[in-house]
């Protein structure tokens, strides 16, 4: 229980009143009797209705002036803790702390009060959070479809190094900020049969002995800086429509029981594993539940204000994020054809010109594929659809490419018993966008290189961003003060403005000052490393840090073998000139992801073996953060010196991890991949350290022959190191890993292996003049203007879904 005294309304008279007033109305509380939880809660409760209202503005002015509305389907949201976005967009957070600190609490202890919303996992569901800041920022009517998960991703437990997965238990400390709309429960159907009837050349359509799924609308809700805007996040709960008392009479408890359970645990869990077939037919569930649900929103709020869906191409964009949503293209067609009666050419001009898509791999795993029997047993109507769509979407090709069958069949959407997701989007929808200029080419050349030569004006490129006012402005507040005074607020809604900032990249006073505030951020970060893991870290050492999914593609292996392979130079030569540094990883791998889960264990191994070696312990600390998320990140960022970008050339989409370290001051040491090539052109050559082969230096290397043993046998540094990981420490081997780059090695990591690490020689070396280092980093935050999210959002406004913001 917090110290308390009573409230000096003078300071914040109505937000002390709203708290309040909620205090007594919600808990029965007087402030005198409160716990933080408590202020917690109520406070949630009050900027809830303040959204809310402010939400009904925001759409009755989007409906005053006939605007288009954006619905952004995404299987995650990683949004994060919503307290303190939403205190500092609505210009909130000097008010609360001082109503706060009258009832004797500090406002910081409630942030830490909430959970992160276990909404998503990566990159994909970072990008969707930080869309809906912007959309509201710019004044763009929109509205997030996802689902409403009970246990999120999973929260990360390493034992013995091995990553376990546990419950994330994330909805009692997120729930207050979820709005119920019972209003809005939708009917989903699974399974079951299909029947179809002729009367008078009317089609009908009887979808029999289904299982209905109900789907139970919660609103989240995203407020714009100054309040400009408010976005919704629409998150579906899956539930029975209630226990079958048939079964249940008859004496079939667990039976009856069964069919609730089945129905709820379609929104337990973010991505359960699909290494097999009821994995494979839950994740089909989730998303065809989610689609399902939503178009079916967006068709009835549409009816709302206009008569017909004729016109729905003009006040609708939806957005297929990734191929998750991909089956909301069938849904519409069904809701078009069964329900309200359009003809196939009518319905399908009106989904063509209503859907976008935005592809975020060159992964072929990734690019999303159903087996058909399952397809067609779990979704039958939504099958029937999908195979109709196939077969006029063949024709047609095979007419504009003149007969070429090899060509029409690599674009079919179904194929040799499978259904292919991204496909349909290709065929489908008006747009395709890659996320950086060099993925959007790939896209071009190589995934979709076939529908490219087809239909060339589809494809289209948005560069990601990142939402900066959550990134620099409140995960870096010592920064933020520091460009407020040296270029001006403008920057917080105006990222290109930090551009002013290069003005200041030869004034020894600024240099010193933007030192001054990094070191204090490494302090920071120090101890809170020391309070979470027990490891005492030199905030003047070089803080290198790698950060994202644990993927091989992303080379976090790369990082870990010229750790072991600078670890064993030192022992060999203690006296050698070297930078201390320190390794910082944070990464979750897929639960069903073996050798990624053995890359974590033999990243944890060496960190107990190095940061236990009194031989280097004035050099070198390795940190593996456990449970890596986005508060976790909104600490370390501000930290960073180096930014670890190093994803073979040619396999990461664009990553937005790098823009959010280079935005706080860190330096890219990576490969000419994804956004990085932007990053590059953005800081030029002497401002980021280049390593490895470029996207068509691997394509050469495949076409000859890549051969990672032959580089184990010449390479006596390789060798080495192998060789230890071999033979192992800390009482075990990492065969797995080092066979994983002897015998495959798909993303080349041995290739790059000697480039990678002259380039961390000479980023430390640099790092040695510390005012040139600064410089550097200076400069990559006066560069990453041109990535925020703002300017995303305005890019696919302008060019994809032509939708202008409210005047």
């Amino acid at each position: 229980m917090a110290a308390k005294k009573t409230a000096s309304k003078a300071q914040a008279p109505s937000l002390a009143s709203l708290v309040e007033a909620k205090l007594s109305h919600n808990f029965s509380l007087q402030p005198a009797d409160a716990s933080n939880e408590h202020f917690y809660n109520a406070l949630v409760l009050v900027l809830r209705d303040k959204l809310r209202a402010a939400r009904i503005q925001h759409i009755h002015e989007a409906h005053e002036q006939d605007a288009k509305q954006v619905y952004y389907l995404c299987m995650e949201f990683l949004m994060g803790r919503s307290l303190k976005n939403t205190l500092y967009n609505l210009n909130l957070t000097e008010e609360a702390e001082q109503v706060m600190a009258s009832y004797g609490v500090k406002l910081e202890k409630l942030y830490e009060l909430e959970s992160d919303a276990g909404l998503g996992n990566g990159g994909l569901g970072r990008l969707a959070a930080c869309f809906l800041d912007s959309l509201a920022t710019e004044k763009i009517p929109a509205i997030g479809y996802s689902l409403l998960y009970e246990y999120g991703i999973f929260r990360q437990k390493l034992v013995d190094g091995w990553q376990t997965e546990m419950p994330d238990m994330w909805l009692p400390g997120g729930k207050s900020w979820l709005l119920p709309r019972p209003e809005l429960t939708k009917r989903v159907l699974f399974d079951g049969n299909v029947r179809e009837s002729w009367n008078e050349g009317h089609h009908s359509i009887e979808h029999e002995n289904a299982t209905t799924v109900l789907a139970q609308a919660y609103d989240l809700m995203v407020a714009g800086k100054d309040g400009r805007g408010v976005s919704t996040l629409r998150l579906w709960s899956a539930t029975a429509p209630g226990m079958d008392m048939s079964l249940f009479n008859q004496g079939e408890y667990m039976r009856a029981m069964e069919q609730k359970a089945m129905a709820e645990v379609i929104t337990q869990v973010l991505y359960p594993a699909d290494n097999h077939r009821e994995g494979k037919s839950l994740r089909l569930s989730q998303q065809y539940f989610l689609v399902s649900a939503s178009v079916q929103d967006i068709v009835e709020r549409h009816l709302q204000t206009h008569p017909t869906l004729d016109d729905l191409p003009a006040h609708a964009a939806v957005h297929i994020n990734d191929t998750h949503p991909t089956l909301a293209i069938p849904e519409l067609m069904r809701i078009l054809l069964d329900e309200c009666g359009y003809t196939w050419d009518d319905a399908w001009s009106i989904v063509t010109r209503t859907f976008a898509y935005t592809n975020h791999t060159v992964m072929a795993e990734a690019l999303e594929c159903w087996p058909e029997d399952l397809f067609r047993q779990r979704l039958p109507r939504i099958y029937q659809i999908v195979c109709e769509i196939n077969d006029r979407f063949g024709a047609a090709m095979m007419k504009a490419t003149n007969g070429d069958v090899e060509k029409v069949s690599r674009m079919a959407i179904v194929s040799y018993g499978v259904v292919k997701m991204a496909n349909l989007c290709v065929a489908a929808c008006h747009s395709v966008n890659g996320v950086s200029r060099l993925h959007s080419e790939i896209v071009k050349d190589t995934v979709f290189h076939d529908a490219y030569t087809v239909t060339p004006e589809k494809f289209k490129n948005v560069t990601n961003g990142i939402a900066h006012r959550r990134w620099l402005c409140q995960a870096n507040p010592a920064l933020t003060a520091f460009l407020t005074e040296r270029i001006g607020d403008g920057f917080a809604l105006n990222g290109a403005e930090l551009a002013k900032l290069r003005d200041f990249a030869d004034d020894k006073a600024t240099l010193e000052e933007f030192a001054a505030i990094k070191r204090q951020n490494k302090e920071r970060f120090a101890k809170y490393v020391q309070k979470q893991c027990g490891v005492v870290l030199d905030p003047d050492s070089m803080f290198d840090v790698q950060v994202k999914r644990l993927h091989e593609y992303k080379r976090q292996h790369l990082n870990a073998l010229n750790i072991l392979h600078t670890y064993l130079t030192l022992k060999e030569n203690p006296q050698m000139e070297f930078t201390p540094r320190t390794y910082l990883f944070g990464a979750k791998s897929a639960p069903g992801y073996y050798v990624a889960k053995e890359i974590i264990r033999f990243i944890c191994y060496l960190a107990d073996l190095i940061n236990n070696d009194p031989a280097v312990k004035d050099k070198m600390k390795v940190v593996y953060l456990e449970d890596y998320r986005v508060t976790l990140a909104e600490r370390l960022m501000p930290s960073a010196d180096i930014s670890e970008q190093i994803s073979l050339a040619g396999t990461e989409a664009s990553g937005t991890g790098n823009m959010k370290l280079m935005m706080n001051g860190a330096v890219t040491l990576g490969t000419l991949d994804g956004a990085n090539v932007e990053i590059y052109n953005a800081v030029g050559d002497d401002n980021i350290f280049l390593f490895g082969m470029r996207t068509e230096d691997v394509e050469a290397l495949k076409r000859q022959g890549y051969d990672p043993r032959a580089l184990y046998n010449q390479n006596p540094r390789i060798h080495r190191a192998i060789d230890f990981m071999y033979k192992g420490f800390g009482g075990r081997t990492f065969h797995e890993v080092a066979d994983a780059l002897v015998a495959r090695d798909p993303y080349m990591v041995l290739a790059d292996f000697e480039d990678y690490c002259r380039a961390q020689k000479l980023s430390g070396e640099v790092y040695r003049d510390r005012e040139r280092f600064t410089r550097m980093a200076l400069l990559n935050t006066a560069g990453s203007g041109i990535f925020t999210s703002d300017r995303a959002i305005e890019d696919y406004a302008r060019d994809i879904w032509h939708a202008a913001p409210l005047k």
